[in-house]
């Protein structure tokens, strides 16, 4: 059975209920960047690391000299291969080695190569780094969305580029038109 793209949450930010207890994801912003019916991989928008992208491109011998680069934070991107390193960018019309298109105006880069562009200073203008990621199994996403885990709306792309860390999560539910903090922490039924 071939489900429609329509039935799956690719380019659409998950928004931590205020409920969500898991420490992993408690009032976090996270972009689905593909959604199957294999499952599905995320990366979390508003968990800056004290890490800045200057160390890692030191650590990968990609010395820069773009200031405003270096010190740029990393995110935490999930619990899962947090080593691996995600590049959310706007597309450049170049080919990367290894990339997911979510959107047409947002793309994830894996490969080293996007990275050496832009310690060169000819990368993608936009570009936010993530370590590790968010995964889930087949049917696992879809089941906490039942058990309302998540509001989801389409992606905003300033949420991943322009919004500061710390007013990511309130604004991502504003697209909504949901004020987080009237909502109360403890779900209950009616």
């Amino acid at each position: 059975m071939h489900m429609s793209n329509g039935s799956f949450l690719t380019n659409q930010l998950l928004i931590a209920m205020p409920s969500l207890a898991d420490p992993n994801f408690s009032q976090t912003v996270t972009l689905v960047c593909e959604h199957t019916e294999r499952g599905a991989l995320g990366i979390v928008l508003n968990r800056p690391m004290t890490m800045r992208l200057g160390e890692v491109l030191d650590q990968l011998s990609l010395p820069s000299h773009d200031p405003r680069l270096a010190d740029q934070a990393i995110l935490r991107g999930g619990p899962v291969q947090t080593d691996r390193g995600f590049v959310l960018h706007r597309p450049t019309g170049r080919e990367w080695d290894s990339t997911l298109e979510v959107s047409d105006t947002l793309h994830v880069t894996t490969s080293r190569d996007v990275l050496e562009s832009l310690a060169q200073g000819d990368g993608p203008f936009e570009a936010a780094m993530a370590l590790g990621y968010a995964g889930w199994e087949a049917g696992q996403l879809e089941d906490e969305m039942l058990h309302n885990s998540w509001l989801t709306v389409p992606c905003d792309d300033s949420i991943v580029f322009e919004v500061p860390f710390e007013q990511r999560w309130h604004a991502a539910a504003r697209l909504l038109g949901v004020d987080l903090s009237r909502i109360s922490h403890v779900s209950g039924h009616a």
